[in-house]
């Protein structure tokens, strides 16, 4: 029983060090970042490759027996002058002369980087409602013959609004009829006068996280069955890819930013590449009369909830995304009773320390009955050394009649790893948090404390809690890495999210108080034994 006891303060130290080891990496490992192309020219052309599929000639639907294999085909990227601008008073769209959404551009001070407004897409990037043909001539010539618009002006302040495109090929005629939203959604119609095979995409990710931070992006795709298939960026994993498979939605995402297109009354056949530079693309099969959805915009809940709540899916936390998302949402039920994001935090910290408080109580009791046998478990080590088998039967004996439990101060910790590691997702990849106040000084509990006052009086209550945790830890190397830890863990904490340095600080201020509680009612029970021994 004594290596039990060996376990837990290995298990707390390994814990401890590798939740350091971890932020360390998704903090100081740094993101590759894409330069945004700054070119002025109207029209620059380079290589993008595309579905080559066959197209039926009676329907104009692709035909998945040569499905997804690539072609060469010119797409124009660029600075451009718009042909239509959409204007509301969140956003502003651009519109460029190949009907495509070229830039948007978010208006809320919440949003601004650097100082400026905030810009989702890179111009050198594929760009959402873009279209491809499978044959490759008229793919080319579809990429360098401008539309027409019906309104190069929409402003959205006066209501919904509606604006056509057209396109005219040798071959066939394209019409998209877009009708725009003040919440960031439009309704997508599109419409060939011939039928022909081709693809409508939602673009590239946007480009918005200029972050260090290790966050999911790429392509996420949800399954008519209900399965949520993600493509990372950077990952060329050719299992990865998927050919002709029907979803209700298809979205190009990055940490807070999505570019979606969907339709959940009749299934969006897809298909997806891998370019050269190992990011993901995602091509719609369109047909000859074509109707679906689409959104451009924050990963906001609220917003994605009401225009359908299956496009919560499109909201992802990583591999902790089925722990995140009811972690998030409760945050969400408290911040809408309350108003505040910063409160929502503290409070959910006090829900699960009272959730926890039960086995919390009995791995602490146990720990502080540890602590007390510590001189007879020295006393029967160095009676029995010589024979471990009676040593840890005599030690066994000793917790049985003492009621001491080794191992009861683990399940504590193992409970709370998930907890953790989702709630760091949830602070990492929330929308919501951008901005959010909470009181005097922090003004945005997505970005690190101006002033480190949460950093700091986090380290001060690690110590502390520290200084009230019974230690039974022997080993001297351990003892100094724990003392350590209040300043190395300081020292990260620095430069994190206020949101996610305030659910650390309310923790350990929540633990000191259990501490307490704890153990006075520990010292109650001994005063009470001793009593009953007189």
């Amino acid at each position: 029983m004594e290596q039990n006891s060996d376990l837990q303060k290995r298990l707390l130290l390994a814990l401890t060090l590798s939740f350091v080891v971890f932020i360390a990496f998704d903090l100081l490992m740094p993101k590759t970042l894409k330069p945004i192309d700054t070119n002025s020219t109207s029209i620059t052309q380079t290589t993008n490759s595309a579905p080559q599929i066959v197209s039926n000639s009676t329907t104009g639907i692709p035909s998945t027996t040569t499905s997804a294999s690539a072609s060469t085909a010119l797409a124009p990227i660029s600075n451009f002058k718009a042909l239509a601008t959409v204007n509301s008073d969140r956003f502003i769209y651009d519109i460029d002369a190949l009907g495509r959404i070229a830039q948007v551009t978010l208006l809320e001070k919440k949003y601004e980087y650097e100082g400026k407004k905030l810009k989702l897409l890179n111009p050198a990037w594929i760009k959402p409602l873009e279209i491809r043909f499978s044959d490759v001539a008229l793919n080319a010539e579809a990429l360098k013959t401008p539309y027409t618009t019906s309104s190069s002006k929409i402003d959205l302040n006066t209501g919904v609004q509606k604006v056509m495109l057209t396109q005219k090929l040798s071959t066939t005629t394209v019409t998209k009829e877009l009708t725009f939203y003040k919440d960031g959604h439009y309704d997508l119609n599109i419409k060939l006068s011939s039928p022909e095979a081709y693809f409508v995409m939602p673009g590239r990710r946007p480009n918005a996280d200029h972050t260090r931070y290790m966050v999911n992006q790429g392509a996420l795709l949800k399954k008519t069955n209900g399965e949520i298939h993600i493509i990372e960026d950077g990952d060329a994993d050719s299992d990865d890819k998927l050919n002709g498979v029907n979803v209700e939605f298809a979205s190009s995402f990055d940490r807070y930013f999505a570019s979606i297109l969907y339709n959940f009354e009749k299934p969006l056949k897809v298909y997806t590449q891998i370019d050269k530079e190992e990011n993901a693309l995602v091509f719609i099969a369109g047909e000859q009369n074509f109707a679906l959805h689409g959104y451009l915009g924050p990963k906001e809940s609220k917003v994605l909830k009401s225009l359908n709540p299956k496009l919560n899916d499109a909201i992802e936390y990583g591999i902790m995304t089925f722990f995140s998302k009811p972690l998030f949402h409760l945050l969400e039920w408290f911040h809408n009773h309350i108003g505040n994001w910063g409160w929502a935090i503290v409070l959910v910290t006090l829900l699960i320390k009272l959730l926890l408080f039960p086995l919390s109580y009995k791995g602490m009791m146990s720990m502080n009955k540890l602590k007390d046998l510590a001189p007879k478990m020295k006393e029967l080590k160095e009676k029995y050394g010589k024979d471990p088998q009676k040593m840890n039967m005599k030690m066994m004996e000793m917790y049985k009649k003492e009621g001491a439990n080794p191992m009861g101060g683990c399940l504590p910790m193992l409970i709370q790893i998930p907890i953790f590691f989702s709630l760091y997702r949830v602070f990492l990849n929330s929308v919501e948090l951008q901005g959010a106040e909470w009181i005097l000084w922090i003004q945005d509990l997505s970005q690190k404390d101006p002033f480190f006052v949460l950093p700091i009086l986090m380290g001060a209550s690690m110590w502390y809690q520290q200084k009230l945790t019974p230690n039974t830890m022997t080993d001297p190397m351990q003892q100094k890495i724990f003392q350590w830890l209040p300043v190395v863990m300081t020292l990260f904490f620095l430069t994190f999210p206020a949101g996610l340095v305030l659910y650390w600080l309310v923790n350990n201020l929540f633990t000191i108080a259990q501490q307490f509680i704890i153990n006075r009612a520990y010292a109650n029970q001994k005063a009470a034994k001793v009593a009953l021994q007189k």
